[in-house]
């Protein structure tokens, strides 16, 4: 009797180990079948895509591309696409999508960094608010865009003879949010009014109506007394739209 029990008992325990050995099995992913994915031709995507992204940029950009988990295992791609995820951007810390349509779909994101070497303007002394920057103002220096603010100036003619927004200490990345444009018209104020267009160009005196600083709308009465609205201009200028 007692024999027979732990025959049975064996029994039992072989079936229930063939059962949790199958059910292992079928839980495993299935692997792509025919060729796959080369891992380093999606790297290589991935960073000619950030190199075009970044080419606008100004100085000198190097990417690097980090590495794809080696045990991912991937069908073949006919046409692989290189994408920015939603919320990323192409430079500093980043990642980029590479995706598969045909003929099997897949998406993979592969970490990269980006480092855009190029000179910015810092202040060279410190900006009081409602202060006009001039040349002695502000000086070049040499670093990465990617771990620079957002709008930091990379040329000093963006900053001279604009206006300090905000007071400012020395040696601080100056950025385009921290300037106020230069007040290019005034209300009375006779000014020039331009209009370009192709194979023409049409320039005329009129009286400014409202006062504008380089960039914004203003209104300007032609000696017909038309009323017009144009782009202020430094100079005195008025810039309208034909």
């Amino acid at each position: 009797m007692k024999k027979l029990i732990k025959t049975a008992s064996f029994i039992l325990l072989y079936a229930l180990t063939y059962c949790l050995l199958a059910s292992t099995a079928d839980a495993q992913p299935s692997q792509p079948a025919g060729p796959l994915q080369d891992h380093e031709k999606m790297r290589q995507l991935a960073e000619q895509f950030l190199r075009a992204q970044a080419a606008t940029l100004p100085g000198d950009v190097s990417v690097t591309i980090g590495a794809i988990d080696p045990h991912l295992q991937l069908a073949a791609c006919d046409i692989p696409e290189a994408f920015l995820p939603l919320g990323s951007r192409a430079w500093g810390k980043t990642s980029v999508g590479v995706r598969c349509k045909l003929p099997m779909p897949w998406t993979v994101y592969i970490p990269a960094t980006v480092h855009v070497m190029s000179d910015y303007i810092v202040t060279n002394t410190p900006l009081s608010q409602g202060k006009i920057i001039s040349q002695n103002d502000i000086k070049k220096q040499r670093g990465d865009l990617a771990a620079l603010p957002a709008g930091t100036l990379t040329d000093s003619a963006q900053a001279i003879g604009h206006t300090a927004a905000i007071s400012l200490s020395s040696g601080m990345p100056l950025r385009q949010s921290a300037l106020r444009n230069q007040q290019a018209v005034q209300q009375g104020q006779i000014v020039r009014l331009v209009s370009i267009g192709p194979g023409f160009s049409i320039s005329a005196e009129a009286k400014a109506m409202t006062a504008g600083n380089e960039g914004q709308m203003v209104q300007a009465k032609t000696p017909s007394g038309q009323i017009v609205n144009g782009i202020a201009k430094l100079g005195g200028v008025v810039e309208v739209a034909y």
